[in-house]
């Protein structure tokens, strides 16, 4: 604000110089914060094309049930694996790099994708909508130092990615079989079922959501029982 009612008045007293300085420095700090700024530009952007599950609260906790099992099957195997739950930030981006998939989730179609050898098994998964997105999908690196740095390339893509959106990465070890969630920069590791479960519902799920899907379900059943007590339904008998 300042630098702009300077560059007016330069411009109003004709001082040629001057506004021609004030006004290559405006354009210059614009560009600068473009530069500084260019990772919260672009995830505000993304947030106008992305968004969270677009399901039931019910449909939420059977998938997070679901991707349970395939990735305890995943650990108990040892098959490494990488996949970015998407959030409210697109990752289109990302999807673009890989092979395009665009199938219904399913616990058997992970296990085929990252099933050693296969030729996705090496890239990222991405599931958007309920859907299998796109798979051997390629992540961003974190710039971050590792605190443990015998944590490979997965491990290190999928704090990279969580980084740069908002997204859930989930990791298998192929070596020891560990399951790890990266979230906003976050990593999480050696989880057990139990949880990776209940990490997995409170993210899909919170604690205020649930509470008010019991109370509508709560009157919806009110109502039924209101319903079946109609009394002009019901036999009456006249004194005689």
């Amino acid at each position: 604000m300042i630098l702009a009612a300077v560059t007016s008045l330069a411009f109003i007293f004709d001082l040629k110089v001057i506004a021609w300085i004030l006004l290559r420095s405006a354009v210059g700090i614009g560009f600068a914060l473009v530069i500084v700024f260019q990772l919260e530009m672009r995830q505000a952007l993304a947030k106008l094309g992305g968004s969270f599950f677009s399901f039931t609260n019910v449909q939420k906790l059977e998938f997070a049930e679901g991707l349970t099992d395939a990735v305890m099957q995943l650990s108990h195997k040892r098959i490494g694996a990488l996949i970015a739950l998407e959030r409210e930030i697109s990752m289109k981006e990302y999807s673009e790099n890989g092979v395009r998939v665009d199938a219904e989730y399913s616990a058997e179609l992970i296990m085929t994708i990252f099933y050693p050898m296969t030729a996705l098994h090496d890239g990222g998964v991405i599931v958007s909508k309920n859907r299998i997105a796109s798979a051997g999908c390629v992540f961003p690196l974190s710039k971050n130092e590792m605190s443990d740095r015998t944590l490979g390339l997965r491990h290190r893509a999928a704090v990279g990615l969580s980084e740069e959106t908002d997204c859930v990465c989930i990791v298998v070890s192929e070596e020891t079989g560990s399951i790890s969630v990266a979230m906003n920069g976050v990593l999480e590791r050696n989880l057990k079922q139990d949880e990776f479960k209940e990490k997995l519902e409170k993210i899909f799920v919170p604690e205020g959501e649930k509470e008010t899907d019991n109370e509508e379900e709560n009157g919806e059943e009110l109502d039924s029982e209101d319903s079946s007590l109609d009394p002009s339904g019901s036999d009456l008998v006249s004194d005689k």
